[in-house]
């Protein structure tokens, strides 16, 4: 029983120290894909720039993002998939403003994140191109948000104010996820809350 429990504790152990090992590896690849692009700017900069910047092959990039477009959006993608995941499980009674909060408080925190936060700001200041590409990525939330803005308000999620201020959230939220990534977040996130609830009551 003792050596069946050391295999076991030994393999997850293993594994574990594998999964972060790959995390690290991902988080340093976008660290070095974020600087490069905002220094040099998204086009000039290739996959092998990113794999020396990063001390991996441009295999191991590929690996991990198979376009560089991936590296931009990756991290937005995700959070977009779990806005929309929330939205669509909210509790009873729950408010757009509220999830959109709740959500925004569970993003990942710590200093590795906040510096990956500042960075991504850093690369779409610097390449206005590629907020075309985050916001496209967005379509599938703002989507939701009419239909949960329609719930609220008695309306058709099709209908011009549901999908007005759908938009309006979108740009909210994409604003305070990246966009305050220091101390003034729980203030931004508050007054962000603050907007989305009072948006749904002008409706």
């Amino acid at each position: 029983m003792q050596i069946c429990s050391l295999l076991y504790y030994g393999f997850m152990d293993g594994t574990g120290l594998r999964e972060r090992s790959k995390a690290r590896r991902r988080q340093a690849i976008l660290k070095a894909a974020y600087e490069l692009f905002a220094e040099r700017g998204y086009d000039a900069t290739t996959i092998a720039d990113i794999a020396a910047a990063a001390e991996v092959a441009p295999r191991t990039v590929a690996m991990y993002f198979p376009a560089k477009r991936d590296i931009v959006l990756s991290r937005f993608t995700e959070a977009m998939a779990g806005l929309t995941e929330a939205m669509r499980h909210r509790a009873p009674g729950e408010t757009f403003a509220e999830t959109a909060g709740r959500w925004l408080r569970a993003r990942p925190g710590g200093p590795e994140e906040t510096s990956l936060k500042e960075l991504a700001k850093r690369m779409f200041d610097a390449n206005p191109e590629l907020r075309a590409l985050r916001t496209a990525r967005m379509e599938a939330a703002i989507r939701e948000a009419a239909r949960t803005f329609a719930s609220e308000t008695g309306t058709a999620p099709d209908a011009p104010g549901p999908r007005i201020a759908a938009a309006a959230a979108a740009g909210v939220l994409t604003e305070v996820y990246d966009g305050f990534p220091g101390s003034d977040r729980d203030e931004a996130i508050a007054a962000a809350v603050r907007f989305l609830d009072a948006g749904v009551r002008a409706l």
